[in-house]
C-alpha cells in the first residue's frame, strides 16, 4: 500500500478524530498506520511488528478511539475502564496517554495513566472517577487491583504496546495475572518490534484469529540514519563528545552509555564543561525523569545521557542526533539505539565513538546489520587535563594517636573536610577508590529479578532496575594507548 496516494479520511475515520489529526499537522498516515487502523476498526485482533518511531502509536489510538466513540454506554462506572493498554515503561506509558489526549481532544472520553514511582494515591482519586481509556504499567496495574481499586471486568479492547520489552523485563508472569482479570470476550491487540518464537507464543495465548502486519524487518537498522565511527581513546570520549556538540551546534543529542553510574558520570562531566546535560536511567525518580525529558524536549537541556532500557519508548519528535558513548554489549540494543533518529520519515544521525576495547562489539554490530559502519576521521579537539585529588597535594598524614585518643582508621575512598566523597569514583590518576567501609562491592546478575527495585521506587514500577554491571575501570595514566589510534589534539590551558 502506498500510503502517499491516501489520506486518514480514506481509513474511515470519524470526523473528530480526521479534526484532531489536522491540528497535529498530519494529512498522510505512515506504513504501519495505513495497514493497522482498517483491520483494528473491523473489530478483529491483531498481530503488528513495527518499530518505535513508525507512528505505531497513532496505528492504534486513532481506531481504538473510534470504537470507543461510536459504542459509549448509557452509564459510565467510576474505576472501570473500557480500554486497557500496557506498556513497558513510565516515559512511554505517559507518552500513549499523550497520544490519546492529542487525537481524542474532541472526542467525549476520559483517560488516565498508571504507572510506579509515584504516590498512588492520587490514582486512586482519579479512579473514583469514569475512565475509559486506561494507560499502565504491569506492576502498578496489578497493586491497584490488589487494593481493589480497579474493576478490569468491563475492558473491551486490550492494547499490548512492545510485547518483546515486556517480555524482555520480566513481565510475562504480570501479564498472564491481568489477562486472566480480563473478561473473555475482547478485541486485542499487541505490537512488538520483532516476530521472534517467544511474541509468537504470547500471541497464541493472547489473540484469536489475529490480522498480521509488519513494517519492518528484523533487526534492520533504519535506512534514514547516517552511522558513522568515531575511533577515540576511552579517556579521551568526554572531550570529543563536548567538542562535537558545541563545534557542529548540536540542541537535542540523545547519548547511550552502558550503565546507570556511567550516564550519572557523564552528564556531571559536561555540564561542567558548559553542556547543558540530564542524565535518565532506573535509579533517577520519577520527577527527576520526568523533568530531564521535559528540560530536553524544550531545549534548555541539549544533551540527554541515558541507559537502553531508560531510553526505550522515548518519543522525541524530529531528534536529529544519537551518539552511542559506549557500545552496547548486545548488538540488538545498537538497532534499537540508532531508531531514537531517522523518524517517520526523517533523516538523523548516529555517531558511535569506539575505544579499542570496543573492537568486537563493533564487529558484532556490523554483522547483525550487513554492513560495515563508515570510520570517520577524527576531529582536532582540545583534550583536559586528568583530574586530580586533593589529597595528593597534602601532606603524609601521621599515624600517631593524637591528643591521647585512639586514632580510628578512616574508610577508603572518603575526603575530610568537605565530607565523604562518592563512593566508586576513581583518584583522578586512573586509580578506582576502594568502596567505603572497605567491603567489597556485591556482584549483582544483569538479569537480577524485577523484584530488586532501585530505592524510591515502588517494587511494581513500571521499569525494572537495569543490571548493575560495573563500568569499566579506567585506564591508568600511564598506560600506553593502543597503536590504533593517533589522535590529533591541542592542550587545554
Amino acid at each position: 500500500m502506498i500510503t502517499s496516494e491516501i489520506s486518514f479520511a480514506d481509513l474511515g475515520l470519524a470526523e473528530p478524530l480526521l479534526r484532531a489529526i489536522a491540528d497535529a499537522g498530519y494529512s498522510n498516515p505512515t506504513p504501519i498506520q495505513a495497514q493497522a487502523i482498517p483491520q483494528v476498526l473491523q473489530g478483529g485482533d491483531l498481530l503488528a511488528a513495527a518499530q518505535t518511531g513508525t507512528g505505531k502509536t497513532a496505528g492504534f489510538t486513532l481506531p481504538l478511539l473510534h470504537l470507543l466513540s461510536a459504542h459509549r454506554p448509557a452509564k459510565a462506572q467510576p474505576g472501570r475502564p473500557r480500554c486497557l493498554i500496557l506498556t513497558p515503561t513510565r516515559e512511554l506509558t505517559a507518552q500513549v496517554e499523550e497520544s490519546v489526549q492529542i487525537y481524542g481532544k474532541h472526542l467525549p472520553l476520559k483517560s488516565m495513566v498508571m504507572f510506579g514511582g509515584v504516590n498512588i494515591n492520587p490514582q486512586i482519586a482519579a479512579l473514583r472517577k469514569p475512565v475509559d481509556i486506561l494507560v499502565a504499567t504491569p506492576g502498578r496495574l496489578l497493586d491497584h487491583v490488589g487494593q481493589k481499586t480497579l474493576d478490569l471486568s468491563g475492558v473491551e479492547i486490550l492494547v499490548l504496546d512492545e510485547a518483546d520489552r515486556m517480555l524482555d523485563m520480566g513481565f510475562i508472569r504480570d501479564i498472564r495475572k491481568i489477562l486472566a482479570l480480563l473478561p473473555a470476550k475482547r478485541q486485542n491487540l499487541l505490537f512488538s518490534a520483532t516476530f521472534s518464537d517467544e511474541i509468537r507464543a504470547l500471541a497464541k495465548g493472547v489473540l484469536n484469529n489475529p490480522g498480521e502486519v509488519s513494517v519492518a524487518r528484523r533487526n534492520t537498522a533504519s535506512e534514514l540514519v547516517e552511522q558513522t565511527v568515531l575511533l577515540v581513546p576511552k579517556d579521551q570520549k568526554r572531550d570529543l563528545l563536548s567538542h562535537l556538540v558545541r563545534s557542529n551546534g548540536w540542541k537535542q543529542v540523545l547519548v547511550f552509555t552502558r550503565t546507570k553510574h556511567g550516564a550519572n558520570r557523564l552528564a556531571e562531566k559536561l555540564v561542567k564543561d558548559g553542556v547543558p546535560a540530564a542524565a535518565i536511567h532506573g535509579n533517577k525518580s520519577q520527577s527527576a525523569r520526568t523533568k530531564a525529558l521535559a528540560g530536553f524536549k524544550d531545549g534548555s537541556v541539549e544533551v540527554l545521557v541515558a541507559t537502553d532500557i531508560a531510553a526505550r519508548g522515548l518519543d522525541i519528535d524530529q531528534l536529529p542526533q544519537v551518539v552511542n558513548f559506549e557500545l552496547p554489549n548486545v548488538p540488538e540494543d545498537y538497532v534499537h539505539r540508532i531508531g531514537r533518529t531517522g523518524r517517520a520519515g526523517a533523516t538523523g544521525a548516529a555517531v558511535s565513538l569506539v575505544d579499542g576495547e570496543e573492537g568486537k562489539l563493533l564487529a558484532d554490530i556490523e554483522k547483525l546489520i550487513k554492513r560495515k559502519i563508515d570510520r570517520s576521521p577524527l576531529p582536532q579537539f582540545a583534550v583536559s587535563a586528568p583530574e586530580r585529588d586533593e589529597r595528593a597535594d597534602r601532606p603524609p598524614r601521621s599515624h600517631a594517636p593524637r591528643g591521647g585518643r585512639q586514632g580510628a582508621p578512616r574508610a577508603e575512598g572518603t575526603r575530610s573536610g568537605s565530607g565523604n566523597a562518592p563512593v566508586g569514583r576513581g583518584n583522578g590518576r586512573g586509580q578506582p577508590a576502594a568502596r567505603a567501609q572497605g567491603g567489597p562491592r556485591p556482584a549483582t546478575p544483569s538479569g537480577q529479578a524485577r523484584n530488586a527495585a532501585p530505592a524510591g521506587q515502588s517494587r511494581h514500577g513500571g521499569q525494572p532496575a537495569q543490571g548493575n554491571a560495573r563500568p569499566a575501570e579506567p585506564r591508568s595514566a600511564g598506560a600506553r594507548r593502543p597503536a590504533l589510534f593517533t589522535p590529533k589534539t591541542t592542550a587545554r590551558g
